[in-house]
């Protein structure tokens, strides 16, 4: 991420100026932590006296001193893989195969291996503070006949090989629990405050992990500890201690010393590393205040205005939008620049690049949803959609819910996406399976009646005993005004259906081969196991960045709301329709989709672990600042809001918040 950003101004003056100060404050952490856990580890509860004295000798020696360098070194590269890896949108795996893939991918590899070396570094200084029986890999032992030989120290060996065991644990963990995504907090702290209210949480997290990962590696050890053992032996011409038990048996794995050494080894190093993850996330989501007009030409583009719309890294567009929430709500002087007109020319360029970036994030979640909804057809199946007509709903919505456009609101997603599609049969409907499918028999698509479009029967029913059901919510495909009449749409005039041709034998072999693969490979157990999506995963993969919606929403609900006592101009006023509309849509499409299986379910929360604990009910906190929105602009204008033309079913749904009654 650092490399593809790295020309950016905000990337260069402010992320990295960030990132340095959480190294430099987990550097200067590190002194505390290693001494407490030098007194953990040396400790001797009945001779008090002595264990102080002996900690304090050890924390002054020049071994401890080239230790703490090398800690020092550590916490900068666990630093810098946090800045390189890092990011405001979780990545979120919708089945095993592609948990599998994050797995496999070379940076992820890269990650591992590295981490596995620094885990390797912290254990072998965890041995020189510990005490004299973890500190040198070869120790003088005396064999069966006498004579003294060198043997292998398998205390020592198994500190090192906990060491990798664990970086390598916590590379893993990190890629199945979104340890790099950097959530941001919906209330605002100073820095001191945040990192406080988290270090409990971070010291139990370190421990309650560190205790599963060494239960985990005395496993792996007790079946596979022979292996680096014996090859140890051969290699540096060691002897094995014939009068201590191999600690890859029971007897010696029992040794009690021995697992809390390894348990508090694990805690300091899980702790280090996540005291430089809080701090980095500390850092990097602080607020940045970015003016919203400059009087220096060399500053106009780092305004809001000019942030916002651009292509930008993702962490500058999120830093912009909580910006503007924040404004929205506790910045007079701020909402005065935004509701400002430009001189000369009198143009309020401020709200139109700030309203209308927020309408396109709007929607394109609106977007993401109705694609997503299309795709789930009975029983979990997928539709096969054209990919034309999905560029031509995604272009005229993104192009009518700009803050220039005229004053007309929106129709439904849902109703532009069935006028988009082909004319659906009388038999057909918005909830049944398509003909086209590859899913459907072929004996239903003989039986299928083919109609033609200038028939009577692709417009109206004509048997008096079949009624035709009128506009509803979800399956209405026209506009209907202010005054309740309805209005052809374009997109909703019936086509006529192109002329099938025959398919060459050479497809047809190809595509029966292919199904012939589909049907074997689905008949096994493992390949069903690494390709059936996960529940939930693809809910939540579609609302990965909805924190971005969310100060889109609060920072337009805001501003709108208090444009009806600040905005002496009526800028807010022209695009007021627009937004409602967007608005409406959007609420129309959230709640179409909480009605899915596993949408509506709440996920665990984790007590114990450090990594994304707010992407999985993000699309809860969506919908709820959603109705809060609308609510907020419904309780400031009232009854004024009945003067807006829009079409019947947003009015009819507006009606429900202006009598709280939604």
């Amino acid at each position: 991420m650092f490399s593809a950003e790295q020309n950016c101004w905000f990337v260069r003056k402010v992320v990295c100026w960030r990132a340095a100060a959480s190294i430099a404050w987990a550097v200067l952490l590190l002194p505390p932590v290693t001494a407490l856990f030098v007194v953990l580890s040396r400790v001797s509860l009945f001779h008090p006296i002595e264990w102080i004295t002996e900690c304090l000798s050890i924390l002054t020696s020049a071994s401890t001193m080239f230790s703490f360098v090398l800690l020092c070194g550590v916490v900068v590269v666990v630093g810098f893989f946090n800045l390189e890896y890092y990011t405001v949108t979780p990545s979120i795996a919708c089945s095993k195969i592609a948990l599998l893939a994050q797995l496999l991918h070379p940076r992820q590899c890269l990650h591992a291996v590295v981490h596995c070396i620094m885990g390797v570094i912290v254990a072998w200084c965890c041995a020189f503070t510990i005490g004299p029986r973890y500190q040198n890999l070869a120790s003088v032992c005396t064999l069966v006949d006498g004579d003294p030989q060198l043997c292998l120290n398998e205390y020592h060996l198994v500190l090192i090989l906990f060491g990798a065991f664990v970086g390598y644990s916590h590379s893993l963990f990190g890629v199945m629990h979104n340890m790099n995504y950097v959530p941001f907090h919906a209330v605002q702290q100073y820095k001191y405050l945040r990192f406080k209210g988290n270090l409990p949480l971070v010291v139990k997290c370190s421990a309650i992990q560190s205790l599963y990962f060494t239960r985990n590696f005395l496993a792996v050890y007790f079946f596979l500890g022979y292996i680096p053992r014996s090859w140890l032996c051969d290699t540096l011409s060691l002897q094995s201690n014939s009068s201590l038990n191999p600690l890859d048996s029971i007897a010696g794995l029992l040794d009690l010393a021995m697992l809390y050494h390894l348990w508090i080894s694990g805690t300091f190093l899980l702790l280090t590393w996540y005291l430089t993850v809080l701090l980095f996330r500390v850092f990097v989501t602080e607020v940045y205040n970015f003016p919203v007009q400059s009087a220096f030409t060399e500053q106009a583009d780092r305004c809001l205005p000019k942030v916002l719309p651009g292509q930008q890294p993702m962490v500058l567009k999120f830093l912009a939008l909580q910006d503007l929430a924040l404004l929205s709500q506790h910045a007079p002087s701020r909402r005065a620049q935004v509701f400002s007109l430009s001189q000369p020319g009198g143009h309020p360029h401020n709200w139109n690049a700030l309203s209308s970036e927020c309408l396109s994030l709007l929607a394109d979640l609106t977007q993401r949803l109705v694609a997503h909804h299309e795709t789930v057809a009975i029983n979990g199946r997928a539709k096969l959609h054209s990919a034309g007509s999905d560029k031509k709903s995604v272009s005229s919505d993104s192009s009518g819910l700009s803050a220039t456009q005229d004053i007309s609101t929106p129709r439904s997603a849902f109703l532009r996406s069935a006028g988009a599609a082909a004319p659906m049969s009388p038999n057909t409907g918005p909830f049944t399976s398509d003909l086209d499918s590859p899913f459907s028999s072929r004996a239903l698509r003989r039986l299928a009646p083919h109609l033609v479009p200038s028939s009577p029967w692709s417009e109206t029913v004509q048997s008096p005993h079949l009624l035709r059901r009128g506009p509803q919510l979800w399956s209405a495909s026209t506009d209907t005004g202010t005054s309740g009449s309805l209005s052809p749409s374009p997109t909703s005039a019936p086509c006529p259906h192109p002329a099938e041709s025959k398919p060459s034998p050479v497809t047809q072999f190809l595509h029966n081969r292919k199904e012939q693969v589909k049907h074997f490979l689905g008949r096994r157990v493992l390949v069903m196991y690494l390709f059936n999506k996960l529940p939930e995963a693809s809910s939540q993969a579609l609302f990965a960045d909805s924190q971005s919606h969310i100060w889109a929403l609060e920072g337009l609900s805001h501003l709108v709301a208090a444009s009806f006592t600040e905005d002496k101009f009526g800028v807010v006023q022209t695009t007021l329709p627009s937004i409602l509309g967007s608005m409406l849509v959007l609420q129309e499409a959230v709640d179409r989709h909480f009605k899915l299986p596993h949408a509506s379910s709440k996920p665990l929360r984790s007590a114990c672990s450090m990594g994304d604990c707010t992407s999985k009910t993000l699309r809860f906190a969506l919908r709820a600042t959603l109705k809060t929105a609308i609510y907020r602009i419904t309780t400031t204008f009232g009854h004024h809001l009945n003067a807006i033309k829009m079409s019947a079913e947003h009015r009819k749904r507006l009606q429900q918040f202006l009598e709280y009654k939604e």
